[in-house]
């Protein structure tokens, strides 16, 4: 007698599981965090993606392209202050001020490296800068992986774009300053996130 085996309950199971796991810095598989309802988009809950990152925390690292195409990680960013600047999408009104109230920061700080972090495709990226003569705020693209967002707790699960962020990490690597908007069409606090520059500086 031929003993047929039901392969759907098998890659039912498979499925659960893979959802419920991420790949590490060294590609090891770890459990991943979702914290339903955490942000909003016109007042509609979304879950995100990955920890909720407090100050103190050593800041994770993520594998991200830039609008050369070439891999970012947290290492290559350098050793000084950084502001990672996330947002939705470049082409919205309120990541678009957002993007250039930094751009007027860093070209006021030039020892203050400010990175811009989203899912749009590198090109979009370099395009919207060469539109709007952004040249300080370097871009960073999240679209292959999601690493970023996955790391830092940005990722919006049910859309796959990033949230609206804020952290600043210090030259040790700790994060100084963390802000995640809970509604995703508002600004963060740009005040708040000077005033953490200058005390980690």
């Amino acid at each position: 007698m031929t003993l047929v085996l039901n392969r759907w309950p098998l890659i039912s199971l498979w499925r659960s599981v893979v959802l419920r796991l991420g790949t590490g810095k060294l590609g090891a598989m770890s459990t991943i965090t979702e914290r339903p309802g955490a942000t909003t988009l016109r007042g509609n809950p979304f879950t995100l993606v990955g920890p909720e990152l407090k100050v103190g925390d050593d800041a994770p690292n993520f594998e991200v392209v830039d609008s050369s195409l070439q891999v970012v990680t947290l290492g290559t960013t350098g050793s000084g202050v950084r502001i990672f600047s996330v947002v939705p999408s470049l082409d919205t009104p309120v990541c678009d001020a957002q993007t250039k109230r930094f751009e007027e920061t860093a070209a006021k700080l030039p020892d203050l490296s400010i990175y811009s972090v989203s899912m749009d495709l590198p090109f979009a990226q370099k395009r919207w800068c060469t539109t709007f003569g952004v040249d300080h705020v370097k871009m960073l693209s999240d679209h292959r992986t999601g690493s970023f967002g996955e790391q830092y707790g940005t990722l919006i699960k049910e859309l796959r774009i990033e949230s609206r962020a804020i952290f600043v990490v210090g030259k040790d690597n700790k994060i100084k300053y963390v802000e995640y908007v809970k509604e995703v069409g508002e600004h963060p606090d740009y005040d708040a996130t000077l005033a953490a520059v200058e005390a980690a500086v």
